[in-house]
């Protein structure tokens, strides 16, 4: 039976742990009979997911477990991350601010200036703690398969950040059938299992390899009573576009009316769905996007063929996302885990087949002819045309901190979730995983871990808002902002400074109402000017904060 409060349980081992005492350099002592009754944890994340590419939020592509998991717990509308995969699992690792975290920008994309400093290592910093290493000190088992990108190094290896098992793919992004590399510095996709160098199983699929990884991990220890925190960082959608026909060809001819057509019919679906008002309007195209009319025949040919195969890859990562839910039904810890579903940022507009410093790498290995399309052997990306047509009715996407490119799909199903089959729009942000996973655990956030003073956590737990206890997590005074890749964004209540122009400077903030504008299109800085210098003194005080390093003219 599902467990009926998260709050009470807990408090159940806070007591009996407070009565043991606790070593004041780790959150919580080990302790696996009191941890046998506390929920586990199941955090799957998907790669560059648009805001409309599930069912609860309007799609055509197909997502019954998905969808299940949505129907017995809580859609967040409003759920924010950050725009590009390093910054966000940064932060969602550890509970702090990207920069805080040593990733305020993706190593690979990093200015001159940035590149070493403070704030931009690359990987996670030594002064943070991870979710991992907390819960593994309070008693909990802890898995990892899929994307880590949070350093090459073994000393920020998974393994040495408080995973006790882990496979994972190292770089951003990797071949979906085998370890061919897609970057010239890492010819061979770099891979590792619980810290040694692991190759790619012959044979095998991403998002199905990740999934059996996981299961093999739960059941290897599953009879000792504890539970576990296990992450899936899935690298589906995320190009190559790459998965088999079984999966796209039910999508076939379904997308060729054209992007165009995709986003209005998404936008519909989405305000049907009550994700979004009613009075929403459809943000303006991206500059670059061509319309779909003036493309010939077989240009638009081979553009349906890539939502076809994007589809299909949605299609199969619901699939093994419901192998993962048979499974934990199977051994009976279905009702005793939370699940967490999300995205990492927004939909994905990159197209290195044809950049000009990644695609003569791509282009000796890869081809992208219409035939092959989807195999092992292509690389193809669905562009910006696409991805803004997975981001409605949000403006831009990935790499932008526009909204397209920072609100995400979010679902949360299991014990405390009280909230059943319900929407919910309050702003709620990324950083606010880590305090709810600790209060979940009955662990505590420590003022020292491994005789390092920790940097405070950024976010507020949820578990008042999913026990129904509370309907809003953050007041109109809670503060969230970001810089990255030159370029930034600054959130306080129903207001927001965005800034897209390159390089950084102030005076290119505008202002919106978020409630009244999801689309960023009706700058307000004139018409309120008060608002506006509230906002801009706030950004200052975060970017001082944060240590951002503004490229200088040149370099950005």
């Amino acid at each position: 039976m599902r467990l009926r409060s998260l709050s009470a349980l807990v408090s159940v081992f806070v007591l009996s742990v407070l009565l043991t005492g606790c070593d004041d350099n780790k959150s919580q002592t080990r302790n696996g009979d009191a941890g046998s009754s506390r929920p586990s944890i199941l955090l799957i994340v998907a790669d560059d997911l648009g805001y409309s590419d599930i069912g609860p939020f309007g799609s055509e592509i197909s997502t019954p477990n998905i969808d299940a998991l949505a129907a017995e717990g809580v859609t967040l509308t409003q759920f924010h991350v950050f725009p590009n995969c390093g910054p966000t699992r940064g932060a969602m690792m550890t509970g702090v601010d990207p920069h805080r975290a040593g990733l305020g920008g993706n190593p690979e994309v990093a200015a001159d200036n940035q590149k070493g400093q403070p704030g931009y290592e690359g990987h996670l910093r030594s002064d943070v703690v991870t979710i991992a290493e907390l819960l593994r000190d309070a008693g909990y088992h802890t898995y990892m398969a899929g994307k880590w990108h949070l350093g090459l190094e073994p000393e920020n290896n998974p393994h040495r950040k408080g995973f006790d098992r882990s496979f994972v793919l190292l770089r951003g992004a990797g071949n979906h059938y085998d370890d061919q590399g897609l970057f010239k510095e890492t010819p061979i996709s770099l891979y590792t299992e619980n810290g040694s160098p692991a190759s790619w199983p012959r044979g095998s699929y991403s998002t199905d390899l990740y999934t059996t990884k996981l299961i093999q991990y739960i059941e290897e220890n599953r009879e000792d009573n504890r539970p576990f925190f296990a992450l899936a960082t899935f690298t589906s959608p995320h190009w190559p576009l790459q998965v088999d026909q079984r999966f796209w060809k039910k999508y076939e001819n379904r997308y060729d009316q054209g992007y165009e057509d995709l986003r209005k019919k998404r936008m519909n679906s989405l305000k049907r769905a009550g994700m979004i008002p009613q009075d929403a309007v459809m943000p303006a195209w991206h500059p670059r996007v061509k319309p779909w009319d003036s493309l010939t025949s077989e240009e638009q040919r081979r553009e349906a063929r890539k939502m076809e195969l994007y589809a299909g890859m949605v299609d199969n990562l619901d699939y093994n996302i419901g192998r993962l839910i048979d499974y934990l039904k199977d051994i009976g810890e279905y009702e005793n885990t939370l699940i967490v579903f999300m995205s990492d940022n927004g939909a994905a507009a990159e197209d290195f087949y044809h950049h000009s410093h990644y695609g003569p790498f791509i282009r000796t290995h890869f081809n992208e002819d219409y035939e092959s399309m989807g195999d092992a052997d292509s690389f193809i990306s669905y562009g910006s045309q696409w991805a803004e047509a997975g981001s409605a009715p949000f403006s831009y996407f990935k790499g932008y901190p526009t909204e397209g490119g920072m609100v995400a799909p979010m679902i949360m199903s299991g014990p405390g979730v009280r909230r059943s089959n319900e929407i919910h729009h309050g702003f709620l942000t990324l950083v606010d995983l880590a305090p709810t996973f600790y209060e979940i655990a009955g662990t505590r956030y420590p003022d020292r871990f491994l005789g390092r003073r920790t940097y405070p956590l950024k976010g507020k737990s949820l578990v008042p808002f999913l026990e129904g206890s509370t309907g809003r997590v953050h007041d109109e005074n809670y503060v969230f902002a970001l810089e990255h890749g030159n370029m930034a964004m600054l959130r306080k209540g129903d207001w927001k400074l965005t800034n897209i122009q390159r390089p950084l400077d102030a005076s290119n903030f505008k202002l919106f109402n978020i409630s009244a504008d999801l689309g960023e299109q009706n700058d307000l800085k004139e018409q309120e000017p008060q608002i506006y210098a509230e906002l801009l003194a706030e950004w200052e005080a975060y970017a001082k904060q944060a240590r951002v390093q503004v490229p200088p003219p040149g370099m950005e």
